[in-house]
């Protein structure tokens, strides 16, 4: 649905994307996650076809994204900071849409009044931060896109909403195989959302699973041997993002399957042992740790 083939962007010679190559199937939700500068945000513009790559090819639904009507039609990018026409109503913005998309479903916007509530004479301008993020989510899930590209969505959103917002994606991504990329520092929601991620750093894609993957590859282990000289040859056999001591209690952040750690682990006599799932959030930095992005010491 999506294939980005090593795209490249540069601003004043700060290269924001370096080049990055990047697949997301049809009716998938992808999470894109990645440090503040990792360059998500010129990322997705590129794929929405706002910006031009100055290097590589973006196709959706195997047509180039940039500059081209056929693909626009079929794609709605709700970004970080929101605009809508100065003195525009919500009325006024749908009948703006109708015209842009001709997929446009008034029925659909007209069920979805009841889970916005918002009324259609509002002018969008005065309305809450929360208020706006509820309207740009009504407006793009009724022009009924094959793809939608979401930044940090779900800011200003209570929780109330948020959840109502997550259960229409997941209704449309079920019956009509929308294809959602969405971007977001809140990495809780991201877990609740996505089925793929891809972590970003410094331009590039370093990390790229389906999140049940990179959950189940990636442990917290709390561990003390009988006889602590072991523990270097221990730890050697393991691929270890972070390693802190704590007394005789080594704290661990190991990448690898469960079967391998029991294993390497129950070759030495143990005293204490746990091996406990990590969240996403943890994950995400202990990987953003193991390429240098500078993090304080907060194992738990």
């Amino acid at each position: 649905m999506i294939n980005v083939q090593s795209v490249s962007k540069n601003y004043n010679k700060h290269l924001a994307v370096n080049d990055l190559t990047l697949q997301v199937k049809k009716g998938s939700i992808y999470g894109l996650l990645g440090s503040n500068g990792a360059g998500k945000t010129s990322l997705l513009k590129m794929i929405a076809g706002i910006n031009r790559p100055d290097k590589g090819t973006i196709e959706i639904i195997d047509l180039p994204a940039y500059e081209n009507v056929t693909v626009k039609e079929k794609v709605v990018f709700i970004p970080d900071v929101l605009y809508f026409f100065p003195q525009a109503t919500v009325a006024q913005m749908a009948s703006q849409y109708k015209e842009y998309y001709p997929n446009w479903n008034k029925d659909r916007f007209d069920q979805l009044k009841s889970a916005f509530n918002i009324d259609l004479n509002r002018k969008v301008h005065r309305l809450s931060k929360g208020m706006k993020r509820q309207v740009a989510f009504w407006l793009a899930l009724s022009a009924m896109p094959d793809v939608l590209i979401l930044d940090e969505p779900i800011d200003g959103l209570d929780p109330v909403m948020r959840q109502k917002v997550k259960n229409l994606l997941f209704q449309d991504v079920a019956e009509r195989e929308l294809t959602i990329i969405i971007s977001s520092h809140n990495l809780r929601e991201i877990e609740d959302l996505c089925d793929h991620v891809g972590i970003m750093h410094n331009g590039k894609i370093i990390i790229e699973k389906e999140i049940d993957d990179l959950k189940s590859d990636t442990h917290k282990v709390q561990l003390a041997l009988a006889d602590p000289s072991h523990e270097e040859h221990l730890l050697n056999q393991l691929n270890i993002l972070h390693h802190e001591k704590r007394g005789s209690v080594s704290l661990l952040i190991v990448k690898g399957s469960e079967e391998h750690i029991n294993k390497v682990v129950r070759s030495s006599a143990v005293i204490l042992y746990d091996l406990l799932p990590l969240t996403l959030e943890e994950i995400f930095i202990y990987e953003m740790e193991d390429v240098g992005y500078e993090i304080e010491k907060i194992l738990l």
